[in-house]
C-alpha cells in the first residue's frame, strides 16, 4: 500500500496533468514548490503563500535538526503548527546540504560539522526518517549521497551504491516507524550525476526499493542542459507511471516546461527568492535586472503582461529606488511577483497537457528563454 495516490487525468505525450492524494489531502500537477529551508520562503509567511495558491512547500531537514532542533519543531505543532501552514509540505533529507560541505562518509552514514557553530553532527538513514517524522511532513525524502553531476565516474558509481544501501535502510525505517507510514509518504532518489547508465542503474535499484513517489536528484548543479535533459531521459523510463516524479531543485522556465514533457510532475527551487533578493525579474520578455538605470523612470510595472502580479501596482522606478536604497520590501515584493510568475507558468503547463498544446508553449518558452 502506498499512502500517496496519483491520478493521471490527462496526458500529451510523456507529461501528465493529475494529482497527488495524501492523508493531508490532494494538489495538483505538475507543481512548483517554493522552498522554506528554515522553516519559511525567504521574504515571505504563510499567508502570502496562501494568497498565491501554493500547495506544496518544502523545508530542509538539515537546517530544521540544528535550528531549532526536531524536537522543538514537534512541541509546537510540528512544521505545519510551527510555520502556520496548513498546506503540504515536503522535508529534504538534507543530504544535498550536507555533501556541499565536505563530510566524512561511510556506509553507515555522513558526519559534518554545523554551519551555525560548527558542532560535529552525525546523520544516517534511520537518523533521516526519525528526524522528519518529528518534523512533520507529509512527503519525506530517503538520505542520499548527492556528489557533483560532473564528478568522475568511479565517484558517481559509488554514490549510486550507497544512495541505493540507504534507501533500503530508510524504507526500511520509515516502515517500521510507529506512525511514519500511517501519516507521510516517503520517495527515493535517483543519483548518478550526468552519465546515463548509472541513471538508469540507480533508478532501477531505486525501483526495486519500492517507494511513493521517486525524485531526481543531483541534476540542474551546473551541468549543461542538454546533458542534464539526457540524464533525465536516462532514468524515466523504469519509474512507474502511477507514482509521482520529482525533479529536485529545477526552477529555469525552459528546464520545467522540458521535464513535464518527459514525465515529470512536482518541481522545487529557490529560485523566486534568490533572484529577488538581487533584483533580478522573471516576465514574459525573459529575465532582467531591475538595477540597471534604464528603469529608474519607468513608470511600467514588473511585467506588463502579467495583470495579476502581487506585485503589479508598483512601477519599475518605484521598486528600483528600494532596491538601490537597500530597502527590504523591494526584495519582498520581486520575490512576490517571481514565484507568482513561476506558478502562472505551472497553470499553463497544465493547462498546455490538458489541451494537447504542450508543445507550443515548449516553443513558446524555448524561444524567450533559451
Amino acid at each position: 500500500m502506498t499512502a500517496a495516490v496519483f491520478t493521471v487525468e490527462a496526458t500529451d505525450g510523456a507529461a501528465r496533468a493529475g494529482t497527488v492524494t495524501t492523508p493531508r489531502g490532494t494538489f495538483s500537477t505538475p507543481c512548483f514548490m517554493p522552498v522554506g529551508t528554515r522553516g519559511a520562503v525567504p521574504h515571505l509567511h504563510s499567508g502570502d503563500l496562501e494568497e498565491l495558491g501554493v500547495e506544496v512547500v518544502l523545508a530542509n531537514t538539515y537546517h530544521l535538526m540544528l535550528r531549532p532542533g526536531a524536537e522543538t519543531v514537534a512541541q509546537l505543532g510540528g512544521i505545519h503548527g510551527f510555520a502556520a501552514w496548513s498546506g503540504h509540505v515536503l522535508t529534504d533529507s538534507g543530504g544535498y546540504q550536507i555533501y556541499s560541505l565536505d563530510p566524512e562518509v561511510d556506509d553507515d552514514g555522513a558526519s559534518f560539522r554545523s554551519v551555525y557553530d560548527g558542532s560535529m553532527c552525525r546523520l544516517t538513514p534511520e537518523d533521516a526518517v526519525r528526524l522528519q517524522a518529528l518534523i512533520g511532513a507529509d512527503i519525506t525524502m530517503v538520505l542520499d549521497v548527492c556528489p557533483s553531476a560532473v564528478a568522475d565516474r568511479p565517484v558517481l558509481s559509488e554514490a549510486v551504491r550507497r544512495t541505493a544501501l540507504w534507501a533500503r535502510r530508510g524504507r526500511d525505517a520509515f516502515l517500521a516507524h510507529p506512525d511514519a507510514a500511517q501519516r507521510q509518504c516517503q520517495f527515493g532518489i535517483v543519483q548518478g550525476g550526468a552519465d546515463a547508465a548509472l541513471r538508469l542503474e540507480s533508478a532501477q535499484r531505486t525501483l526495486e526499493v519500492g517507494f511513493d513517489g521517486y525524485a531526481v536528484g543531483g541534476l540542474s548543479v551546473g551541468e549543461d542542459q542538454p546533458a542534464m535533459l539526457d540524464a533525465l531521459d536516462a532514468c524515466m523510463a523504469p519509474l512507474p507511471a502511477d507514482r509521482p516524479r520529482y525533479f529536485m531543485g529545477l526552477g529555469d522556465p525552459v528546464g520545467l516546461v522540458e521535464s513535464v514533457a518527459r514525465g515529470v510532475d512536482m518541481f522545487d527551487c529557490v529560485l523566486p527568492a534568490r533572484l529577488g533578493r538581487h533584483g533580478t525579474v522573471l516576465s514574459d520578455a525573459g529575465r532582467y535586472n531591475l538595477a540597471a538605470a534604464r528603469h529608474a523612470g519607468s513608470d511600467e510595472p514588473l511585467d506588463p503582461s502579467f495583470p495579476g502580479s502581487p506585485a503589479g501596482r508598483w512601477s519599475r522606478g518605484y521598486l528600483r529606488h528600494l532596491l538601490a536604497t537597500h530597502e527590504p520590501t523591494a526584495a519582498r515584493l520581486i520575490t512576490l511577483h517571481n514565484l507568482a510568475w513561476l506558478l502562472r507558468l505551472m497553470d499553463q503547463v497544465r493547462t498546455a497537457v490538458r489541451t494537447g498544446t504542450l508543445d507550443d508553449l515548449r516553443a513558446g518558452v524555448g524561444s524567450i528563454w533559451a
